[in-house]
């Protein structure tokens, strides 16, 4: 027996409207696989960094990695919270295709469920993404520093 939806919706259209939230998860998957992958750069340079901060003997070279370490751990903690809002994203979602799926099966009437859903998660992203671009600037701020470091070791004096 097939279950009870409102006559003037067909179950293609209800699937339809279910699969829509899939590509904003596609999107978000994406967003999550790339923020991990940035986090654990992230996390590897601290590592890198607070070792030579313990091998340092010279006082002004350990004021410097101290100051990156505090830099990546500010860069870390956009990331997480870019990871936070994304997972949150993903899962409000899978619930607007649920709440769909819901409203067309029941006679809830709970039709701005799913928008508020969708809302939500398209929010989300979008907070994510800010995160990210703020993260994004401070590891460019961080090369630019390390380039001219660089560059003013090789100068000739």
């Amino acid at each position: 027996m097939p279950l009870p939806i409102a006559p003037d919706i067909s179950h293609y259209a209800v699937v339809s409207a279910m699969i829509t939230p899939a590509f904003f998860l596609t999107a978000t998957s994406s967003l999550l696989a790339t923020s991990n992958a940035r986090l654990s750069r992230v996390v590897d340079r601290m590592r890198v960094d607070i070792a030579e901060l313990r091998r340092s003997d010279a006082e002004h070279l350990q004021d410097a990695l101290r100051e990156r370490v505090a830099q990546h751990r500010k860069r870390s903690r956009l990331v997480l919270a870019a990871l936070r809002l994304l997972y949150g994203s993903v899962t409000a979602f899978v619930g607007t295709s649920m709440a769909i799926a819901a409203d067309s099966v029941f006679t809830w009437h709970i039709d701005l469920l799913p928008i508020t859903l969708a809302m939500l998660g398209v929010l989300l992203m979008f907070v994510a993404s800010l995160c990210l671009g703020k993260e994004a600037s401070m590891a460019l701020g961080m090369l630019e520093e390390d380039l001219e470091r660089q560059l003013a070791r090789d100068r000739p004096d």
